[in-house]
């Protein structure tokens, strides 16, 4: 197998931290923000990480399939996460410390609580608006209530984290896009 080659595509109005670990062909979208020792690795195929997401401090998202790993837009994954899911819809949080499995696919408005351990026997698709929770992982569906408000919240943090990282820690630039 020939070695990885890195490619990274950093939006111009990404922050992308310097001291940020990427590996392999790795794309991340406009008001993307990406912490500190953050960690990136696309070792089987590409990671497109669309606008808006917010990747923190020990957040460790890993692509180990041939297959691009697409990330869609306004996802939280909170600090120390592990994520190997192939696919990522929109507005998920993947909450500190929780692990999801490379045979999860997990699709809008999501939850995974902190230190919840997502890992089915054969390929799942979490649906819509469902919830992990608690100490055995247990799942529920979320209403959708306070949607609104939680997308509100999280662009400002997204401002407020883009307006603030660059004064505290340099940065890396892509070849733009």
């Amino acid at each position: 197998m020939p070695p990885i080659r890195d490619k990274f595509t950093i939006h111009s109005k990404a922050v992308v931290c310097q001291d940020v670990d990427l590996k392999g062909d790795i794309t991340i979208g406009p008001s993307s923000v990406v912490h500190p020792k953050a960690t990136i690795f696309a070792l089987g195929g590409p990671i497109v990480i669309g606008s808006g997401c917010i990747i923190e401090e020990a957040a460790i998202i890993v692509n180990r399939r041939k297959e691009v790993m697409r990330i869609g837009d306004n996802n939280l994954f909170e600090i120390g996460c592990r994520v190997e899911s192939p696919s990522i819809g929109t507005n998920n949080t993947i909450s500190t410390r929780a692990r999801v499995h490379h045979t999860v696919r997990i699709s809008n408005f999501c939850v995974i609580g902190a230190g919840c351990l997502v890992v089915p026997t054969e390929d799942e698709i979490l649906e819509e608006y469902t919830s992990v929770y608690g100490p055995a992982s247990e799942r529920r569906i979320w209403s959708g209530r306070g949607k609104v408000q939680e997308a509100d919240l999280r662009i400002k943090h997204a401002e407020y984290l883009r307006e603030m990282l660059p004064k505290f820690n340099r940065l890396r630039r892509g070849d733009g896009a």
